[in-house]
């Protein structure tokens, strides 16, 4: 059935921007919804504007009928009661139930492992395990992305603790922490779902080396494991009552609101934590509760869908106007292109058009001066995101932030309207899509609801494309292929042998 539906799609006229707001003068009411983050007058929100998107009325009408095809409530619902969606792999996918909206049992477990982060938090800020003023949190994928960007969005001004992620095997990724630490006064935390995986154990060892080499007379003394596996932990050298379990049902991508976020509530206080957690429980009430276009991550789907299956786009343009979302794209990608970036669909049959486009994107001023030639006078046509905050987060002259608001808001509008010219290399086509997510500010509980925003539209064009968002086999044939080399006897080819032996390995 879905396919009879991407035909009518595919049949559909294409207006422009401009029509589209010329013959519907409620437009921006149907496609700009402010998301309320609270009952309080003074609560914050989120205004998410889809209206500079070429959704109209029609398109929307078969999208919803593509969600009802797909079974979107269907495996919606399955998602929050804790059932099986992750079908190659067995498992539920319960990072909803780490915010507390999710299955009973679930959503109570998870309020356990809180508690029990919470206290340790809590007791090490107290300083009960010392003068503790440096975390060096090492992971990798999900495990630090989430950490890293969570830490840098909220936590730049009187952070509790000063954390540094480490993810990179590549050893300058980890002096550059050694020189920003004082080793008497350092933890760590080895954040790893299985505690095998091999950049990070080898990072976390030779942090325990530089501890013991600086004098540290216990070095495991000073480690936390944020894991699935705590067996594996104790096995590794960490006592039992530090070790911060987390489910097996959350996957790494999905994991930050876990005891993968010790090191955020190191930084931030359990406090603002707690806030962050609430912020994306309260989106994930209204994904799990609201119907068709009214479902703030259901529409961004709906244009997703559009511009990959309609408009051959292939990649879509993250540009964050607020320097504390700086690692926002980078974050995206990740959880978008590893989520859904699938060749099959849930029955393993063959995806019939193109699954996730390649996010990408940077820092607004400084990508104006960079890739938006690109975007308003290039041949590619690249949908769009801005993401921008009312409130600075700075304390320097107002000036600061009206000239960033007013580029990242004038971006939107020359992209749309562009400017004809009878130069040509001056002329601008325009008709080019964005869409606007305006936080009131950047707080813990509107930063939460915008990471949990994206978890939902990203599971939400899975179930438009039939596909798995949850398991990511691509990203393991690699590791396999280097650990062969690392174990040596396995011959490759003439251009892989040459490379193994400029570089003296095997």
């Amino acid at each position: 059935m879905s396919d009879a539906v991407w035909e009518q799609l595919k049949s559909l006229d294409k207006p422009t921007l401009a029509e589209l707001f010329d013959r519907d003068s409620a437009r921006l009411d149907t496609f700009a919804t402010r998301f309320e983050l609270g009952s309080d007058e003074n609560a914050s929100g989120i205004r998410f504007d889809w209206s500079k998107t070429h959704l109209d009325a029609a398109h929307v009408e078969l999208f919803e009928a593509l969600a009802k095809a797909t079974d979107f409530a269907g495996r919606r619902a399955a998602l929050f009661a804790g059932e099986i969606v992750n079908v190659t792999e067995g498992r539920a996918a319960e990072h909803t139930a780490q915010r507390g909206v999710g299955k009973e049992e679930s959503v109570a477990l998870a309020a356990e492992n809180h508690h029990r982060m919470a206290a340790i938090v809590e007791a090490i800020h107290r300083g009960a395990m010392g003068d503790v003023k440096h975390l060096i949190h090492v992971g990798i994928g999900g495990s630090a992305l989430g950490p890293a960007l969570a830490i840098d969005a909220l936590a730049r001004d009187g952070a509790m603790v000063d954390v540094h992620v480490v993810s990179n095997i590549d050893g300058n990724a980890l002096e550059a922490a050694f020189a920003k630490c004082d080793p008497a006064t350092t933890m760590l935390a080895i954040a790893s779902k299985t505690f095998t995986t091999i950049e990070t154990m080898t990072n976390a060892e030779s942090v325990i080396g530089w501890l013991r080499e600086n004098a540290v007379a216990d070095p495991y003394g000073r480690v936390v494991a944020l894991t699935a596996a705590p067996a594996k932990a104790i096995e590794w050298g960490v006592d039992e009552t530090r070790i911060l379990p987390f489910s097996e049902s959350v996957g790494g991508r999905y994991s930050l609101w876990s005891s993968i976020g010790f090191p955020v509530a190191m930084a931030l206080g359990w406090p603002d934590f707690a806030e962050f957690l609430d912020g994306a429980a309260a989106m994930d009430e209204h994904f799990r509760d609201t119907d068709g276009l009214a479902n703030l991550p259901l529409r961004a789907a709906f244009a997703d869908q559009y511009y990959t299956r309609l408009r051959g786009c292939q990649t879509r343009g993250v540009f964050a106007y607020d320097e504390r979302l700086a690692l926002l794209p980078d974050y995206l990608q990740q959880l978008e292109m590893e989520s859904n970036g699938k060749s099959v669909k849930v029955d393993g049959s063959p995806v019939d058009g193109p699954t996730a486009p390649i996010t990408w994107g940077g820092v607004g001023t400084d990508a104006q001066h960079a890739v938006f030639q690109l975007l308003h006078q290039g041949t590619n046509l690249v949908p769009v995101d801005f993401i921008a905050a009312i409130v600075p987060g700075h304390d320097l002259a107002a000036a600061h932030h009206r000239i960033l608001l007013s580029n990242c808001f004038a971006q939107g509008a020359a992209l749309m309207a562009g400017k004809k010219s009878e130069d040509p290399a001056r002329s601008y086509p325009g008709d080019r899509p964005s869409a606007t997510i305006l936080l009131d500010e950047v707080s813990p509980a509107s930063f939460g609801a915008l990471v949990a925003f994206h978890e939902h539209r990203t599971f939400a064009n899975a179930v438009l494309m039939e596909i798995n968002p949850f398991d990511q086999f691509g990203v393991e044939l690699g590791k396999e292929i280097a650990k062969q080399i690392e174990q040596g006897g396995t011959r490759f080819d003439p251009s892989t042998e040459a490379l193994l032996e400029l570089a003296g390995i095997g």
